[in-house]
């Protein structure tokens, strides 16, 4: 046996390939990945840092005026316990209700492909401003375009009504439209959650004589746990800080929640409030981290079903009498999310004046000219939020895309860090992040207080954890040997990225362009804390009209903003599913030569 001794001191020291293989790692492309992310996942921090820090440390200095000025607010009880009621109450229902039409949408033979897929998720179309004074047109006391309707037919088998005989100024109508806007997610998550799930199971139990109730309560739900726990989750985030249904029901019922004195502290009150803004936000704060650590020891349990293997067949239950029944509930979800509140909208901006007695023969569209076309402030608020929304979908998307493939390619804690900085945003409050924008940005050293840069930092900051979740996706379904084979070829990263990955994650990425649009033009939680007559966007404008009682106006700009969105989200997604389908197509003739 040969021996080799060791080197001398003289010898030449071998190159350490596995320090060369790191340099080579680092690309031009993985540099401006890696800056992106740094900057993205700072953006998305410091403001909530600063609304932390601001609870105990202002101009300079510690203090507990925060804390005292939130504890000194005189309705403090009143204003936490009907926040409480209005996300509770309205999370349990939309719970219920979207639960039960993901399970019949997924379980059972009332499914219509296309049609009962989309429908709970169309009122994302519609914002929820929008919806919002579309229900105050048809369900207002007196003038109410529904209610008028109802007495009509009531008075027609002899029961008369002067009034009502619903009153969306009320508990039950706040939490009624809460609802609306809340059944969305639970139908999203719950759905996924459902086709993960291993549906043989339920008709084991069936099998083996279990009823349907006894294999739902058994068998489905500790199933889909943890998306029902991520529904919760979601819901609780998105009620604490919903602002533009309570300012427009709640104000007119008299009920008065945090998210609604957040935004009078900030920008109704003279001089602004700040520090118990920031005191009351961190309650919000407070609820939602809450939630966040109970689903947190939720999932960490492991008491949930496991997911089954892929490819799974099961037979959807047949629901006999009951199946057209089932598929009116889900559609008729979709009239009451959009269908009534855009035409109450349209009606009223038509007619020119809310009016229960509407004039067929004079309906036009005079008065959406003159309210949104001719109108400057109007037309400015207009092009400023389509300006601000192409802009923040763009540059979110295209930053979400580089940090997903710096993710995808890279291990590196560090790159994990980064990644779920970005998307810590997405379990706090708007108002959080749009109070904390205030204090990071809004004064020295970057005074971007009343202008569009603000509002534009804030919206990516805000939604932008959206949008890398399908950037995410995305990224996941382009094949790692492609990457390879382009770098064999001599491609660098930015090349493989431009004539690779790119134009294989587009489908996925206009989808998220779409959906980032639609939120930043139709925001109005994080406009009304952050915009003004100096940075007018379609949010603040609305509320200015709302303040003065033109309905006729605010339905016309409603009616704009809810066409516009439809118009662009729709363009986009029958981009996306043909750009898919001709990629699929196109891979399928490749592979066949």
């Amino acid at each position: 046996m040969v021996m080799l001794a060791p080197p001398g001191p003289d010898a030449e020291p071998e190159s350490p390939a596995p320090a060369r293989a790191a340099r080579r790692r680092i690309t031009p492309f993985t540099t401006i990945a890696v800056t992106v992310a740094t900057v993205l996942a700072v953006l998305a921090t410091y403001p909530i840092l600063r609304v932390a820090v601001g609870l105990v440390y202002v101009d300079g200095r510690l203090t507990v005026e925060p804390i005292r000025d939130v504890l000194a607010v005189p309705d403090l009880v009143t204003l936490i316990v009907n926040t409480l009621v209005a996300v509770v109450v309205s999370g349990v229902v939309a719970l219920v209700v979207g639960s039960i039409l993901a399970w019949l949408n997924e379980r059972t033979d009332a499914r219509v492909a296309g049609l009962t897929d989309s429908m709970p998720m169309i009122p994302f179309l519609l914002p929820p401003i929008a919806g919002a004074v579309g229900w105050v047109l048809l369900l207002s006391t007196n003038a109410g375009l529904l209610n008028a309707f109802i007495r009509w037919v009531l008075g027609g088998v002899g029961i008369q009504l002067t009034e009502g005989p619903f009153d969306i100024f009320s508990w039950p109508g706040l939490i009624f439209v809460y609802t609306l806007y809340q059944v969305p997610y639970v139908f999203m998550l719950v759905t996924t959650g459902l086709r993960n799930a291993d549906a043989s199971l339920d008709e084991q139990s069936r099998i083996s004589g279990a009823g349907r109730l006894k294999t739902l309560w058994r068998v489905t739900l500790p199933a889909i746990r943890p998306s029902i726990g991520g529904a919760i989750l979601l819901m609780c985030w998105q009620g604490f800080s919903l602002y533009s249904v309570p300012v427009i029901i709640g104000s007119g019922a008299g009920i008065d929640v945090i998210s609604v004195r957040i935004v009078d502290l900030l920008s109704f009150t003279y001089p602004p409030e700040t520090a118990t803004a920031v005191g009351l936000s961190f309650i919000v704060l407070l609820f939602v981290g809450v939630m966040w650590y109970l689903q947190s020891r939720m999932l960490r349990s492991g008491r949930h079903a496991t997911v089954g293997g892929k490819g799974q067949r099961f037979t959807r239950q047949e629901l006999g009498g009951w199946k057209w029944p089932a598929r009116l509930l889900i559609l008729g979800y979709g009239a009451l999310a959009v269908v009534l509140p855009a035409i109450g909208l349209l009606l009223v901006s038509l007619n020119g004046f809310w009016t229960p007695k509407i004039n067929w023969t004079g309906l036009s569209l005079d008065s959406v000219r003159e309210s949104v076309f001719e109108d400057g402030q109007t037309l400015t608020a207009v092009q400023n939020s389509l300006w601000l929304g192409i802009a923040g979908a763009t540059i979110g998307m295209v930053a979400a895309a580089l940090v997903a493939l710096l993710v995808v390619r890279s291990k590196r804690r560090a790159v994990r860090a980064l990644d779920g900085a970005i998307k810590l945003p997405s379990v706090f409050s708007h108002l959080v992040i749009a109070v904390g924008m205030i204090l990071a940005f809004g004064g020295p050293p970057f005074y971007l207080g009343g202008t569009t840069m603000i509002l534009l930092l804030a919206y990516i900051s805000i939604y932008l954890p959206q949008g890398s979740v399908a950037a995410d996706s995305a990224a996941s379904q382009v094949g790692g040997d492609l990457a390879e084979a382009s770098q064999i070829s001599g491609a660098g990263g930015g090349k493989t990225f431009r004539r690779v990955y790119l134009p294989l994650m587009v489908p996925g990425l206009v989808a998220g362009w779409a959906f980032l649009f639609a939120r930043m033009v139709g925001d109005l939680t994080a406009t009304a804390v952050l915009a003004g007559t100096t940075n007018m966007v379609v949010g603040f404008r609305i509320l200015q009209i709302f303040e003065n009682g033109s309905y006729a106006e605010l339905a016309s700009l409603s009616v704009v903003l809810t066409a516009v969105t439809a118009l662009v989200v729709g363009l986009c997604l029958a981009y996306s599913r043909w750009q898919g389908r001709w990629q699929g197509t196109g891979g399928r003739t490749k592979g066949n030569r």
